[in-house]
């Protein structure tokens, strides 16, 4: 916290100080001079180190290059693969499958394989191979207990991934021609079997033992099948295929989707996305995502507003509208048995704004997080009444936020205890350990501590094994450094990275008094190699104070870079503190700022002397 520690006389002279010891987030919201100790109105590159102290963030190295843009990376076991322009890649470079969609995707480990979707083809990848799942999913018996002549019991829906359906009959003693349930069959063999009188099944063959009349349906037997050798069992079944224009495409073109199911259960995919059916979803069978039934499917409110992600609020599954909605932008709905049948009834709808971006959907700790055209929002329960409503969280950054172009386009993940959305080169970061209160946004419990960083051109994010990743729109793969003791860490793929901490504008207990700053000293973080260059804002220009480059720096012969070589060997926190003069000044602003490679730069404290004399005449 900024604070005005000791802010009156010291002992013996006529100075006042500026004491900050404890260190929050940037607030890119107020101006400046109304940024409130602790906070800095500018700090690219600076993230939480541990609560109340920020540091240098670390940088990235390259892992993989794929020619065409990376779209996602996904793991199936040990396995790892990656979507690049229009190909699936293994990750030693193998290319597995071509004709993918050039756009962001998804992917789910269900049942030991990986299905991908990227809003042109659902895929099913089992670690070596890689097909649509259309005309290779579960094939569904829609009937059961069917008379020759027709009748009989609907068992299950139509595969709207699946051509090929069964119908189950029970037999006749002398009747040959049986009639399924749907006609204008396609051209694909037609297959049948029947139950011998041991209660084995027997296979048939089209135009040996049967024809069939494609238009209406009609299977006839050479021979009678006849009648059941198991009372009250079907006896015949016979599968066929029939074509049926776009049920399939009302999958593939999806591209969001989710996992959930009864009781809140991880077990089915849902999906949506279709820009043809904007506000409809659709669900697969439990843990079978190459079976959507064509009843498997519901319709969320209108259809001018879309549906562009999912939560998981508790047992509950929140679909996202955008801002075409009337306001209810988050609908609720429940996973229950039904005779045994699931369902997934509406049972509420939320306040709050429409998400913008298909790519920001995260959970932060307990907390579901989306991106909004206001800025990040989560889920959250009202104490009072119990309702369920959407509150901001990003308010320190939305004003910054808001102005950037591209929001639909923005990606988000989990990392630690942080929320990040990339958008633009930069990425925007959310400290899930600090939250306060702001009075801008007085409808909201609370804000997260913000930060950004800058020269991160993320198409995609994800985590794999602790450590952060990002995809390029160039094809590089980057993994973010771990080990912030290491001064390797401290580079983005070999170029320095740039890092300051501004501490709010000054202007000491009178505006309007003549000031003269004439001490800072600042408390850094020791590390192996590193250094700090303070610099000072005056009547609108900026000039280097001084550079502290070796006062926290300490040997280690494990890491020597002779240009910064020193002989202490004392790792504890370091003050570099110097003499400095801005005189006649009401207000100044100051920077911390670390920008060479290869050297870390935490901030502890920091402290300034200065004196008020006479009114500011400017």
């Amino acid at each position: 916290m900024y604070v005005a520690g000791n802010r009156g006389r010291a002992p013996g002279s006529a100075r006042s100080v500026l004491h900050t010891s404890k260190f929050r987030g940037i607030d890119l919201y107020n101006s400046p001079s109304n940024v409130e100790g602790g906070r800095s109105p500018s700090a690219p590159n600076m993230v939480r180190d541990e609560i109340g102290k920020v540091r240098k963030r670390m940088g990235y190295h390259k892992v993989h290059e794929f020619p065409g843009a990376v779209n996602g990376a996904f793991r199936l076991g040990e396995q790892k693969f990656f979507h690049a322009g229009e190909k699936l890649y293994a990750q030693d470079g193998t290319e597995l499958y071509s004709g993918m969609k050039n756009n962001r995707s998804r992917g789910w480990q269900i049942g030991g394989k990986l299905y991908l979707q990227d809003g042109k083809a659902l895929l099913c990848c089992d670690g070596e191979t890689v097909q649509p799942v259309k005309g290779h999913g579960y094939v569904p018996t829609l009937i059961i207990s069917r008379s020759p002549e027709g009748g009989g019991t609907v068992y299950e829906p139509i595969n709207m991934l699946q051509d090929e359906f069964i119908n189950s009959f029970y037999g006749k003693s002398t009747v040959k021609v049986y009639q399924l349930t749907d006609g204008d069959l396609s051209e694909a063999a037609v297959t049948a079997k029947k139950m011998t009188a041991d209660g084995a099944w027997q296979e048939l063959e089209e135009n040996t033992d049967f024809t069939v009349d494609r238009v209406t349906g009609q299977v006839t037997f050479v021979t009678a099948p006849g009648e059941s050798p198991v009372t009250g069992e079907d006896n015949v079944k016979i599968t066929a295929s029939k074509t049926r224009e776009g049920y399939a495409d009302k999958i593939d073109r999806c591209d969001v989707s989710v996992l959930y199911g009864v009781n809140g259960a991880a077990d089915r995919l849902f999906v949506t996305g279709n820009p043809d059916c904007p506000n409809r979803d659709y669900y697969s069978q439990m843990g079978d995502p190459t079976y959507f039934g064509d009843l498997w499917y519901g319709v969320l409110g209108q259809e001018s507003s879309r549906i562009l992600g999912y939560s998981i609020i508790g047992d509950r599954l929140g679909a996202h509208k955008d801002e075409g909605e009337d306001g209810r932008n988050v609908i609720l709905r429940s996973g229950t048995l039904t005779d045994g049948t699931a369902a997934f009834p509406i049972v509420n709808s939320l306040q709050g704004p429409g998400a913008i971006s298909k790519y920001a959907f995260a959970r932060l700790g307990k907390e579901p997080l989306f991106l909004t055209s206001r800025g990040v929002y989560a889920i959250t329960s009202e104490d009072i009444t119990g309702e369920k409503y959407s509150q901001s969280r990003s308010f320190y950054v939305n004003r910054k936020l808001q102005e950037e172009n591209g929001l639909e386009e923005a990606v988000s993940a989990v990392f630690g205890d942080f929320y990040l959305l990339a958008v633009n080169g930069g990425i925007y970061v959310l400290d899930g350990l600090q939250k306060s209160y702001s009075s801008g946004e007085p409808y909201s419990s609370y804000q997260y501590e913000c930060y950004r960083f800058e020269n991160i051109g993320a198409r995609c994010l994800w985590v794999w094994d602790d450590t952060l990743y990002f995809g390029a729109q160039d094809g590089k793969v980057y993994a973010f450094y771990h080990d912030p003791e290491d001064p390797a860490s401290y580079n983005d793929d070999g170029q320095a990275i740039t890092a300051w901490w501004e501490l709010p504008e000054m202007d000491g207990k009178l505006f309007y008094r003549n000031k003269t700053f004439r001490y800072l000293a600042v408390r850094l973080s020791s590390a192996i190699a590193t250094g700090v260059q303070v610099f000072g804002r005056q009547k609108g220009m900026w000039k280097l104070l001084y550079d502290a480059g070796a006062k926290a720096r300490y040997l280690d012969f494990s890491y020597i870079d002779f240009e910064k070589f020193v002989f202490s060997s004392d790792t504890t926190p370091k003050t570099a503190g110097r003499k400095i003069r801005m005189k006649n000044a009401d207000t100044v602003r100051l920077r911390l700022q670390n920008a060479q490679y290869n050297e870390p730069f935490g901030i502890y404290d920091v402290a300034v002397e200065f004196t008020e004399n006479g009114r500011y005449r400017g």
